[in-house]
C-alpha cells in the first residue's frame, strides 16, 4: 500500500485477495475482471437478500418497523435512565408513551369523525344532487346518474358474487391474525433493541472476518445515529405539516380540521404516497363542505406549506 517493498509474508499466513495494480498493457483485462467478479458477487448477494426478504416479508416489515420504532425511542428511553430511572422501567415508559400517543390520537380522529359524519353524509348527498342537476341542465349532454339504479345494480352485484365476498372476508380476517404477529414482532424487536441493542450488534459483528469487524462496527455506530437523526427530523417535518394544514382547514371552518392535522402527521411517515393522499384528503373534505373556492384555497395551503417545511429543512 506504501510502495516500500517488504518481506514476503510466511507460509502460514493468508494472502489477501486484493484487486490487483495495472503494471503493464495486459494487467487492465485482470484488473477488469477481477471488479466484473467482485461486482457480480455483490449483486448475487444483494439478490438473494432481497429475495429472502419478499419471501418472508412478514416478518422483515415489522422487524423493519420495531428498529424505526427503537431509533424513536432510545433517546427518550436513555434520558429516563440518566435520570435515575431504571433501565426496564425507563423502557417501559417509553413504550406505553408511543402506545398512549398512538392511541390519543386515533381517539380523536374517531370522535371527530363520528361527531360530524351526520353532516358529512349529508353533504355527500347534496354535492350528488348537484351533479345530477348540472349533468341534467348542462349543454353538453352528460348522462344523468340514477341513485335508485346504481343502489339495485350494487345489490344484484353483491347477491351474484356472495361466494367471492365471503372470500374476501376470510382474506381479511387472515389479515388481521397477521396485523397481530406483526405488532408483537415489532414490540418485541422494540424491547430487545431498546435492552440489548448493542451487545446484539456487537454479536451480529463477530459473525464476519476478524479484519472486517472494526469497520462493520463503525458503520453500524454511523448508520444508527443517522437513523435516529432522520426519525428526529421526520417527526418535526410530520408535525409542522399537520400545525400548517390544520390550521388552514381551521380557519377555512372545516368541521374536521383536527383529524386532517392527524392523518397529516401520519401520512408523513409513508414516503412518497403519504403527503399527497393526506393532502387530497383536505382538499376533498373543504370541496365537501366549503365549495370549489375552499377547495383551491385549501390546495394552495398544502402546496405552500409543504413547499415552506421542504425548503427549510434543505437550507438547514
Amino acid at each position: 500500500m506504501t510502495g516500500v517493498a517488504g518481506p514476503e509474508p510466511a507460509p502460514s499466513s493468508p494472502a489477501v485477495d486484493s484487486i490487483p495494480r495495472p503494471s503493464g498493457s495486459g494487467d487492465g483485462l485482470r484488473v477488469a475482471a477481477a471488479f466484473a467478479g467482485r461486482l457480480l458477487v455483490v449483486g448475487a448477494a444483494i439478490a438473494a437478500a432481497l429475495w429472502v426478504a419478499t419471501r418472508l416479508s412478514n416478518v422483515v416489515i415489522p422487524l423493519m418497523i420495531g428498529i424505526v420504532v427503537s431509533a424513536l425511542l432510545v433517546p427518550f428511553s436513555n434520558w429516563l435512565q440518566r435520570h435515575g430511572w431504571p433501565k426496564w422501567v425507563a423502557v417501559i415508559a417509553s413504550l406505553v408513551a408511543v402506545l398512549a400517543g398512538i392511541a390519543v390520537l386515533v381517539f380523536l380522529v374517531l370522535w371527530r369523525v363520528q361527531a360530524s359524519l351526520p353532516r358529512l353524509q349529508h353533504r355527500a348527498v347534496a354535492v350528488v344532487e348537484q351533479l345530477q342537476h348540472f349533468a341534467k341542465h348542462s349543454t353538453l349532454q352528460l348522462p344523468t346518474l340514477d341513485v335508485d339504479t346504481v343502489g339495485s345494480t350494487v345489490r344484484s352485484f353483491i347477491e351474484g358474487h356472495a361466494a367471492q365476498l365471503e372470500a374476501g372476508f376470510a382474506v381479511a380476517g387472515g389479515g388481521l391474525v397477521d396485523f397481530g404477529e406483526g405488532l408483537f414482532i415489532v414490540i418485541f424487536v422494540t424491547i430487545f433493541t431498546l435492552t440489548g441493542g448493542r451487545r446484539m450488534w456487537q454479536w451480529v459483528v463477530t459473525l464476519f472476518p476478524r479484519k472486517a469487524q472494526p469497520r462493520l462496527s463503525v458503520a453500524g455506530e454511523a448508520g444508527w445515529q443517522t437513523l435516529t437523526h432522520f426519525i428526529r427530523i421526520q417527526i418535526v417535518i410530520a408535525a409542522t405539516d399537520a400545525a400548517g394544514i390544520g390550521l388552514g382547514a381551521f380557519i377555512l371552518g372545516l368541521p374536521l380540521a383536527a383529524p386532517i392535522g392527524v392523518i397529516v402527521f401520519i401520512g408523513a411517515f409513508i414516503p412518497v404516497v403519504g403527503a399527497f393522499a393526506a393532502g387530497a384528503l383536505a382538499v376533498l373534505i373543504a370541496l365537501l363542505f366549503k365549495g370549489w373556492v375552499a377547495a383551491l384555497v385549501m390546495l394552495g395551503i398544502v402546496i405552500l406549506v409543504q413547499q415552506l417545511e421542504g425548503g427549510s429543512f434543505t437550507r438547514s
